[in-house]
């Protein structure tokens, strides 16, 4: 009943001053219509009847407005009783204490028209009263003179409210609270339903963040032994791999106070608003400890110190981060506080961030392995209508490389795609629909290809499968295909062994296949087409990854030249006789892979024109296609097979 009241009270329309300044306006403006509005139109005359009536000596005072050039008439009690002025009897809107004019009249030079007056009236017996009068509207002037003040106060007020976020609630939105912490409190007020059930895989960064909680629970454990509750903990790894969801978790394991909030929280346009924030932040923590504060990507403050050509501009940036070291391990320490971070750029943070004392733990979150994929499929599919006898080990399988936001959006995906076909339930054909869909791109069987468009891209699909097919340290084939999907007009579809080193014979037997494409192109029609622009680029990728980052070339050396915090500047790290070497190696490696392509294919022209034909009848092609076609492969490659049958044409 009391929430009942209280969303009651919520949803209740909020008070705006604006309907204040609406009725002032609109009060004022109609007083300026009424009062403007006081005689009907009918009772204008001319200046011609207005003489006729002066000389019947209808006309009792004449009163003569120079500034605005109309005359007012006012007629004798007599005259209004002429059938003639029935109609002048002024009607008004609202009452009023002055006698309105029956007639009133423009006339042109006041000089011709007082000449014309004074000769009209001259033989008049009773001559009219004749009053000479200037008007001025005190309302009108006092708008003039204070509306610009007032569209300058209006300005000012709007910009503030711009510049502070808006009149809204929350520390920070109010212009003098510009240097109050945005960060959002979770306490035992506020309900978090997310767990450590509910993060799959994670097995090892999951203990270690348990731990962070065990510490804020059960100090006295840890402490009467001695040790010391860690300052934070840093949570590093690639994008979606579940570091949020991490923080989310100990957010509703722990039932301390939770601030949770983004890096680019701190940055603010004006000058020093940065560090006042990390203050209240810590001010704020350390008040309601023990707590714990999670800072989502912290790269954006915490990137390292002096690595800007520009050193000028990111000055505000520099005070924010010597702030939070400050905050973190001072002179000041703060008891009872952690501080949890997440990024996936570790590499370009600030050494003083990331020393014991601060970050005394850096928990690297990687993308899961297969049991973890397995894991966390069982968790997204919870919610799904699958089919009975759903197999998640084969969807695990065909997942390598997937992170857990990419598994996530592949089991929504497939739920979409079965809905879209009026199904009951998800199949194992809607997830690798889905996975097509997430890889590939969206189908598009609207392009209309001519038939050489689509002989050309048939063998140029059919080189990377012959190639691959025959190379031991290929990936695995699972399927060809013609159809076009997102950018690519074709694609052989491989499933990646999961492995933690690569060789340097499985480099050049994935960049021999990536050319396998254009090598086919070769030797068929004898001229290439712009069709190879992913594979080049690929290619040249990994060539420039073995010479370069790996030390897998010989004549380069046993030397690495990457720089993943880009400490060297603008400068090359090498010479240029060094530069010209890393060239021609890329490009060697690259051109051998190629003529070993061609060589290939050449002596398989049989079997690649057999599989191109396929192709351009079926479109798509599977495993068992290909062993039909070219046989059992020599080095007993065995993808997850998956029925051809199933799949939609």
């Amino acid at each position: 009943m009391a929430k009942d009241k209280k969303n009651a009270k919520e949803n209740k329309p909020k008070f705006s001053p604006y309907w204040i300044y609406g009725i002032i306006i609109a009060l004022f403006l109609g007083f300026q219509l009424f009062s403007g509005a006081s005689y009907q139109e009918g009772n204008i005359t001319t200046p011609s009847d207005f003489f006729k009536y002066l000389k019947d000596g209808d006309v009792a005072r004449v009163d003569i407005i120079k500034n605005t050039r109309v005359a007012k008439v006012y007629l004798t009690k007599d005259a209004q009783e002429k059938e003639i002025h029935k109609n002048s009897k002024p009607e008004t809107f609202i009452p009023s204490a002055t006698k309105l004019p029956n007639y009133k009249f423009e006339f042109g030079d006041l000089q011709n028209f007082e000449n014309e007056l004074n000769t009209t009236t001259e033989n008049l017996a009773t001559k009219p009263v004749v009053k000479f009068d200037t008007e001025t509207n005190d309302w009108s002037n006092l708008l003039m003179g204070i509306l610009p003040f007032i569209l300058l106060i209006g300005v000012w007020v709007f910009i503030m409210r711009r510049m502070s976020g808006g009149a809204g609630g929350g520390a920070g939105g109010q212009i003098f609270n510009i240097g109050k912490s945005k960060a959002k409190l979770f306490d035992e007020n506020t309900e978090v339903k997310t767990t450590f059930k509910d993060v799959a895989g994670l097995e090892g960064a999951k203990e270690e963040v348990q731990e962070i909680v065990d510490f804020l629970k059960f100090p006295e454990k840890y402490t009467t032994l001695g040790g010391k509750i860690p300052k934070g903990a840093l949570l590093v790894g690639p994008p979606g791999t579940g570091k949020t969801l991490l923080a989310k978790a100990v957010a509703g394991e722990a039932k301390v106070p939770f601030f949770s909030l983004s890096g680019s929280d701190f940055v603010e346009m004006f000058v020093g608003v940065g560090a006042s924030r990390v203050r209240d932040l810590f001010k704020q923590a350390k008040e309601k400890s023990p707590s714990i504060i999670f800072i989502d990507e912290i790269d954006a403050i915490g990137r390292a110190r002096g690595k800007n050509a520009m050193s000028g501009s990111n000055d505000e940036r520099e005070n924010t981060l010597n702030q939070l070291l400050t905050e973190m391990d001072g002179f000041g320490t703060n008891t009872n506080v952690i501080v949890i971070a997440a990024t996936n750029r570790a590499d370009i943070l600030d050494k003083a961030l990331m020393r014991a004392g601060r970050f005394d733990r850096q928990i690297f979150v990687d993308l899961p392995n297969l049991s973890e994929r397995k894991a966390i499929f069982e968790v997204h599919l919870r919610p799904l209508k699958k089919a009975p006898g759903l197999d998640i080990e084969f969807l695990s399988k065909q997942t390598p490389g997937f992170s857990g936001a990419d598994i996530a959006n592949l089991c929504n995906e497939a739920a979409l795609i079965a809905a879209r076909t009026n199904k009951k339930a998800v199949e194992k054909q809607d997830f690798l629909d889905a996975v097509d869909r997430i890889i590939g791109g969206l189908e598009r069987r609207s392009n209309l290809f001519s038939v050489e468009e689509k002989r050309t891209i048939a063998y140029h699909e059919a080189g990377h499968a012959v190639v691959s097919w025959f190379l031991e340290h290929a990936d695995p084939l699972v399927k060809v295909t013609i159809v076009p999907r997102g950018r690519s007009l074709g694609a052989a579809w491989y499933l990646p062994q999961e492995a933690y080193i690569t060789r340097t014979n499985k480099f050049l037997d994935e960049i021999c296949v990536t050319m396998g494409g254009r090598a086919a192109e070769k030797i068929i029609f004898n001229e290439i087409s712009t069709g190879a622009l992913g594979d080049l680029e690929s290619v040249t990728k990994k060539a420039k990854a073995m010479v370069m980052i790996y030390g897998l070339n010989e004549k380069v050396g046993n030397i690495t030249y990457y720089d993943p915090a880009g400490e060297s500047g603008f400068v090359k790290p090498y010479s240029e006789k060094t530069a010209e070497l890393i060239d021609n190696e890329i490009k060697d490696i690259i051109e051998v892979q190629y003529q070993r392509a061609v060589e290939l294919l050449s002596s398989k022209k049989d079997l690649l024109d057999k599989l191109a034909q396929r192709l351009i009848e079926r479109e798509v092609i599977f495993k068992d296609d290909l062993e039909e076609l070219l046989g059992i492969s020599p080095f007993k490659k065995s993808p997850v097979i998956i029925d051809k049958t199933e799949e939609k044409e």
